[in-house]
């Protein structure tokens, strides 16, 4: 953020107020506010915060208008095409691409510290066999920080590196764990030879019986979930990371707040509202009737998966994961999965409607990832747990940017009071 020689003067009442305009180095010039209170005694109203910068951030940057994402400058779709998660997640963390060297220290470091307390396995036990995975998450990460004394303290940058490793390995252990409990499996333990995706993978669907053998191509689509989920700027669960880590809290603490926000169904759960409008549909003859009604403006239905809220014109991240959705149908077939066969010909239909097209409702990341995690054979259950799993290096990368800001202060938003002002206490037997 740089300061520019623009300033907005606010007049209200009898007073005018000049305040600085600060321009970033990408969208929109922004206002601070920070002398507002003193100096004019009002706040500003803005629910959601859709129209507040909260912080200043290097990491990334969206254009919903034109369709950008980018990590530190970097468009998602070639790093999704040309990258890897690991790589990316190095991206994030410290700025710049790595070298061959800084990468494969930085893989050897995530890959050595995959493995879980064995005592923590008992946190597992503590759940009711049919607990959600994400309540299983949300325990386990908030647990560590009982098990991890050594990289506790935010004041100290060693502590910090220590658990971004540590986060950023133990994740996949710890979703893949979660979905094996539920499904009343044995655990099964990470190995050094596999990389990230693949180790995901086996842990989830291998039995001490059979091992699971990791297609490439189901690799590649699974790093490339975690790719396109990264990080996504100042959303709900960051923000929730940045306000939680505002007050001092552990790493692991902010981490398990950023999960269970996730876990609402208006930010992590998307692709699974997908999955789960993909079964009401039911059958590919059924699809024109549900278009029809997602026309239809007095019907509250709508389309799961087409179109974001931040996105107006397309996802760019859906472009590179369809071609990953294609490639995991056509490696694992549809027909018999009815789901698959109805999620591949609403597609077709939809992006053939001049309707959808005039609106810019095309399908977008959730649906595409919903259709590649079915067909693999996860639950819908494990959709959340994975995004959650992918999104811990955005959050970790953000969290690291906020302790290291000098004028970090504890997040303390205000209010717009509508409720009663003062008055006396009344005793009962007079009421």
């Amino acid at each position: 953020m740089k300061d520019t020689q623009k300033t907005a003067t606010l007049t209200f009442d009898d007073k005018s107020i000049e305040l600085p305009m600060h321009s970033p180095t990408a969208g929109p010039d922004v206002i601070d506010i920070r002398r507002l209170y003193a100096e004019g005694g009002v706040f500003t109203y803005d629910p959601g915060f859709t129209s507040t910068a909260a912080c200043d951030s290097t990491i990334t940057f969206i254009d919903g208008g034109k369709g950008e994402l980018l990590h530190r400058g970097y468009p998602i779709d070639q790093l999704a095409e040309k990258s890897h998660y690991l790589e990316v997640c190095y991206l994030l963390l410290y700025g710049e691409l790595p070298s061959a060297a800084e990468l494969e220290e930085f893989e050897t470091l995530v890959t050595r510290h995959t493995m879980l307390h064995e005592q923590m396995i008992n946190f597992f036990r503590g759940f009711r066999r049919d607990a959600h995975p994400m309540a299983i998450m949300v325990g386990v990460v908030g647990a560590m920080s009982a098990f991890y004394h050594d990289s506790t303290d935010i004041s100290d940058p060693h502590q910090r590196e220590v658990a971004t490793f540590r986060l950023i390995a133990k994740m996949p252990t710890i979703a893949a764990m979660a979905y094996k409990y539920t499904i009343g499996q044995p655990f099964i333990y990470p190995r050094n030879d596999l990389d990230y995706a693949s180790n995901f993978l086996r842990m989830c669907f291998a039995v001490p019986a059979e091992d699971y053998e990791v297609d490439p191509i189901l690799a590649r689509a699974m790093d490339r979930i975690f790719t396109l989920h990264a990080d996504h700027e100042q959303n709900a669960s960051t923000s929730t990371v940045r306000l939680a880590s505002s007050s001092g809290a552990n790493p692991f603490a902010c981490i398990a707040a950023g999960i269970a926000c996730l876990w609402g169904p208006a930010h992590g759960g998307a692709n699974q509202a997908c999955l789960e409008m993909l079964g009401e549909i039911g059958s590919v003859d059924r699809i024109p009737e549900f278009i029809a009604r997602a026309k239809d403006k007095d019907d509250p239905f709508r389309l799961m998966g087409f179109g974001h809220r931040v996105y107006k014109n397309f996802d760019p991240r859906a472009k590179v994961m369809k071609q990953s959705a294609d490639e995991v149908l056509d490696l694992l077939g549809v027909e018999n999965n009815p789901r698959l066969q109805v999620a591949k010909e609403l597609e077709k239909q939809a992006l053939a409607d001049p309707y959808f097209a005039d609106k810019k409702l095309f399908p977008n990341v959730d649906f595409y990832s919903g259709i590649i995690l079915d067909a693999m054979g996860f639950p819908t259950s494990m959709f959340t747990p994975i995004f959650a799993l992918a999104r811990t290096v955005g959050w970790i990368s953000q969290w690291k940017e906020q302790i290291s800001d000098p004028a970090l202060k504890i997040g303390r938003p205000r209010q717009l009071y509508m409720g009663e002002t003062m008055r006396d206490y009344v005793n009962i037997e007079n009421r």
